[in-house]
């Protein structure tokens, strides 16, 4: 009996703006297929989901973009038979995206436009894609389309603490994870993050270093998320998490697994976010994994709006 393949993985967005008061959103014509559908596109080898969705709305829309709040997946038979599994998240087109955009009508892609949501759910070729729109109309409705993030980091693996003979905020990263390191920065530089925080632990600077030198931001210090810090008792999570929420502003703290459940349980409790799967998940990153809480920017302390955790692209 052949084994079942594995699904093809995708990603993409929906990009959307609000025109006269009314939310517009973007369909691409594909010339290849003769189909109405959102821009979207396989993962490369390599690549966490966030890049890709963000390198495939480059390259069909010519639009430069930042992720907001996922809005799920969609799940289809391909005509040979083989399952794909597509994650799609909103995204915010302001002018200045426009301004910057360039698309040339091509093979693949003949041409693009912006439609009233019903005017979409008309015009798509595929119920999937409807699908996320009536998801994103529901997240609109509601006012929770505009988000910020709070990104949580788990510094990549480490020599083992048996096999330093240093202090353990001394301990460097493995080969490893000095690549999981370069492989989950682009995930995370999706988000646009405004402000990187890590522990003073070598192993977490070392970790958002790439993440630093690809957004030109400098990573800042802080002793109260680190381990020492930790089975001191000394740490100061809820503070740090009650400022970030204050700032509104998307930022990145690279921690250590006792503190990042801190971290966690001070987000959903400041936020009054009942617990659920996706967040014990977040709560339980591996070395070299990421979560991303998204919070409405109109009201922060009214719960998670969504939360997705994911690893780097090494196989």
């Amino acid at each position: 009996m052949t084994a079942r393949q594995p699904p093809i993985l995708a990603a993409g967005a929906l990009c959307w703006r609000l025109v006269g008061g009314t939310a517009r959103v973007l369909v691409v014509h594909r010339g290849d297929r003769a189909d109405i559908s959102l821009p979207k596109g396989k993962v490369d080898p390599g690549e966490t989901l966030p890049e890709t969705a963000v390198r495939e709305i480059l390259e069909e829309t010519g639009l430069g973009i930042t992720l907001g709040a996922p809005l799920g997946t969609v799940e289809y038979v391909l005509p040979g038979g083989r399952d794909k599994v597509v994650h799609y998240w909103s995204t915010e087109i302001d002018e200045h995206a426009l301004e910057l955009a360039t698309f040339t009508s091509n093979a693949e892609i003949a041409a693009l436009e912006w439609l009233p949501l019903d005017k979409a759910r008309k015009r798509l070729t595929y119920p999937h894609d409807v699908d996320i729109i009536d998801r994103f109309a529901a997240r609109l409705a509601d006012g929770r389309a505009r988000t910020f993030a709070l990104i949580t980091v788990r510094h990549g693996k480490a020599v083992a603490p048996t096999a330093w003979d240093g202090p353990d905020a001394s301990r460097p990263l493995m080969q490893r994870g000095v690549d999981q390191s370069a492989s989950i920065a682009p995930g995370i530089a999706a988000y646009a993050p405004r402000k990187i925080i890590s522990s003073t632990a070598a192993r977490c600077l070392a970790t958002v270093a790439p993440l630093a030198q690809l957004t030109s931001l400098d990573i800042r210090p802080k002793e109260n998320i680190s381990q020492d810090s930790f089975e001191l008792g000394r740490t100061a999570v809820t503070k740090m998490v009650s400022r970030r929420l204050a700032k509104r502003k998307t930022a990145v703290l690279c921690s250590h697994g006792p503190v990042i459940p801190q971290i966690l349980s001070e987000l959903v409790r400041l936020t009054d976010t009942a617990p659920t799967a996706a967040l014990r998940e977040a709560a339980s990153l591996a070395t070299g994994e990421f979560s991303v809480a998204h919070i409405s920017l109109e009201n922060p302390r009214g719960g998670i709006v969504a939360i997705e955790t994911h690893s780097s692209g090494l196989a």
